[in-house]
């Protein structure tokens, strides 16, 4: 099922933007921090890449990128975790989670299930070609795959229950 959405792209002169990047980020320090509560929790459950998710496909690319890139240099300064090891890679994917969501939505500007796993799908492909291809490691850059499919099946099915439940708002 096809619903429509209202997309925003919200300028980098509007205080709207600082502030949705600023909700989106805490989500994505508070929503790590509880994932690892259980043993790689953060592995298993992405959660870093959540509201990165939400901010990108409903308020634009710009909203997007910057919650891609604020949300694990920050987590990575506060909490060692992302570790700075890895913190390019969950960088990578994050800017084309951004990119993919926010791409996805203004050209469809529909929210379905589908659209959600393409954006998903295309952020964790894309995303795992760079990371490889920057690291060397293909163990360390199909980690996602290997250990995240929760996570992504989270992100699908939630993430397409919170931007329906924001545009029913």
């Amino acid at each position: 099922m096809q619903k429509s959405i209202k997309i925003y792209k919200l300028g980098l002169d509007e205080l709207k933007t600082y502030l949705f990047i600023l909700l989106f980020v805490t989500g994505n320090i508070v929503l790590p921090q509880l994932c690892h509560l259980i043993p790689d929790g953060g592995k298993i459950f992405l959660p870093i890449y959540f509201f990165t998710l939400i901010g990108a496909y409903k308020y634009g690319i710009k909203v997007g990128l910057i919650t891609a890139v604020l949300s694990p240099v920050i987590n990575s300064l506060l909490f060692g975790m992302p570790a700075a090891a890895a913190l390019s890679g969950i960088m990578i994917k994050s800017m084309f989670l951004a990119i993919a969501a926010s791409w996805i939505a203004e050209k469809n500007n529909k929210l379905s299930l589908w659209t959600i796993l393409l954006v998903v799908l295309s952020y964790q492909i894309f995303g795992t070609v760079a990371e490889w291809c920057f690291s060397g490691s293909l163990m360390s850059a199909t980690q996602d795959f290997r250990l995240g499919v929760p996570g992504m099946l989270i992100q699908w099915i939630a993430g397409y229950a919170v931007l329906r439940w924001c545009s029913e708002k």
